[in-house]
């Protein structure tokens, strides 16, 4: 049976870049979660008013990739020290956060991240957001696949792409086939 996760790290461009290059992997969707405003706009989400963060939903198959995997991942895929901000990326809807859709997930969220905080990986102390699921709403249109539509731009060539890079040099036979370069 499928799973959901939602997953908040910063930009949502780059989270889905990330997580829909992933086996197990079934779909991949922005959008925001974790504020008070029903369907709100990616104008209202940046004005830092609706206290909702830029998250990824995403669909998986526990036996091709477990939840734990999904959290490994994306420790190593944003920076997980720093409150409201991803880069040059501030504001509360960049915020770090994890929302939990059941207490199995919750006790893996927090194993994970007390484990992560003994690696050594961060030298600070990681300030992501255990918290439970309440909502999601789908981010507009072109935000969808963004990055995979608009590799040359800027954005995507210097912030994401790396990234990609990353995840392919770390976790390279968990990518799917036809995400490999």
């Amino acid at each position: 049976m499928n799973e959901t996760a939602t997953l908040a790290g910063g930009c949502f461009w780059c989270t889905e870049a990330i997580f829909k290059r992933l086996k197990g992997v079934l779909s991949v969707t922005p959008g925001y979660s974790g504020g008070a405003v029903t369907n709100p706009t990616y104008e209202q989400v940046c004005s830092g008013e609706t206290g909702h963060a830029e998250a990824i939903q995403i669909e998986f198959d526990p036996s091709k990739i477990p939840f734990e995997k999904i959290l490994d991942i994306f420790w190593d895929t944003h920076n997980p020290t720093t409150i409201n901000r991803q880069g040059d990326d501030f504001g509360s809807q960049y915020r770090s956060v994890i929302f939990y859709h059941n207490r199995k997930q919750q006790e893996i969220a927090l194993k994970s991240k007390e484990r992560f905080t003994h690696t050594g990986v961060y030298k600070d102390p990681i300030v992501t957001e255990i918290i439970p699921f309440k909502n999601f709403y789908t981010a507009e249109d072109y935000h969808k696949n963004y990055y995979d539509k608009n590799k040359s731009a800027p954005y995507c060539d210097f912030i994401i792409s790396p990234k990609i890079h990353k995840l392919l040099e770390k976790y390279g036979s968990r990518v799917k086939a036809e995400y490999r370069d």
